[in-house]
């Protein structure tokens, strides 16, 4: 059994990040159309908790925390963060946030100590006081022996914790984490969910997640909003959208296009099975019993001659919730 690292929902009610219709538009270049990385975005959440954006590469998740933390401007809308407003007081929200973004921000060349009490310095804090703050990091992350040395002889998981490190130096109130464990092994993922979820329960910090792994905003996110094409289309704590989804999942695969279009004009008129998508070469449906729709589907489609790859039965997922609001599987064609 899975240990759910999810840090819990603040019992109170106060505001740390409220974004409202963000749009965003980049030029298309060399005559390519232009692009609309958000189109009317809208997320609220709370303090002391992981709020999970979830979406596939290009949803406009990096965007959204571009403007979050004032890398980046929007069109229109509007947005605070702490309270202050993103656009009117920049400085305030940088005083304000730390940020860990997709790149890492330390420098190779540099050992983990200079890098560390370098951002402290550049936060404010005195000398003596960034080298206290660094060794109490170091502890934390488990980086007191890489201490010294450069961090181009990190490992992927230490030179990753050492840019959370770096975003934590100035004890931010809103930390922002940008696909955070891209590129980690499985151990480095764990040690990196761990902490993340320490950050909230016992920091009683805000954490705003990016992340295009499914299972990551399953067991991190206390509230997450799924985007895709720069709009939440589902928002809630991961149990109630799955909860939304009643019943099984029912997957059926099949060997070519021909056979899949015409299982989808025959299941899609079936009693029993509801909210049928055809993806590619799969059909979804739910039943309120997958076991007890299975037989009576399979014996549907070789009546009607039509060949089955594969068929499987589960609960739903976060993958079906993002099936059943954007129309297609989460691992599907975003571009």
């Amino acid at each position: 059994m899975t240990t759910q690292l999810r840090a819990p929902a603040p019992p109170h009610l106060d505001v740390a990040l409220d974004a409202r219709d963000l749009v965003k538009t980049y030029p298309g270049g060399r005559g390519k159309p232009p692009v609309r990385a958000l189109d009317g975005l809208s997320v609220q959440v709370s303090a002391g908790s992981v709020f999970g954006l979830l979406g596939p590469n290009g949803a406009g998740k990096s965007t959204t925390v571009k403007i979050l933390t004032t890398l980046s401007r929007a069109d229109s809308g509007r947005a605070s963060v702490a309270g202050i407003d993103v656009t009117l007081n920049p400085d305030r929200v940088r005083r304000a946030i730390g940020l860990v973004s997709q790149k890492p921000s330390s420098d190779p060349m540099a050992t983990g100590r200079e890098n560390l009490v370098l951002a402290a310095r550049i936060q404010g804090l005195g000398r003596r006081a960034a080298h206290a703050r660094a060794a109490e990091l170091f502890d934390r992350f488990g980086l007191g022996e890489a201490a010294d040395r450069l961090v181009k002889t990190y490992s992927g998981g230490m030179a990753r914790k050492l840019d959370v490190a770096i975003g934590l130096i100035h004890r931010p109130q809103v930390l922002f984490l940008d696909e955070p464990t891209t590129g980690l092994d499985p151990e480095a993922r764990a040690d990196m969910w761990a902490e993340i979820a320490r950050l909230a329960a016992d920091d009683q910090m805000t954490v705003l997640l990016t992340t295009h792994y499914l299972d990551e905003a399953d067991h991190l996110a206390s509230r997450l909003a799924i985007v895709d094409r720069g709009r939440v289309v589902a928002e809630g704590t991961p149990d109630e959208l799955k909860s939304e989804l009643h019943g099984d999942t029912v997957q059926v695969e099949f060997d070519n296009s021909e056979t899949a279009a015409a299982a989808h004009r025959l299941v899609d008129r079936m009693p029993g099975l509801d909210g049928v998508v055809a993806d590619g070469l799969a059909l979804h449906a739910r039943a309120d019993l997958g076991a007890r729709a299975v037989p009576m589907l399979l014996a549907a489609l070789d009546e009607a001659g039509l060949a089955v790859a594969s068929v499987t039965v589960a609960r739903p997922s976060l993958d079906d919730v993002y099936l059943r609001h954007a129309g297609r599987r989460f691992e599907g064609d975003h571009s």
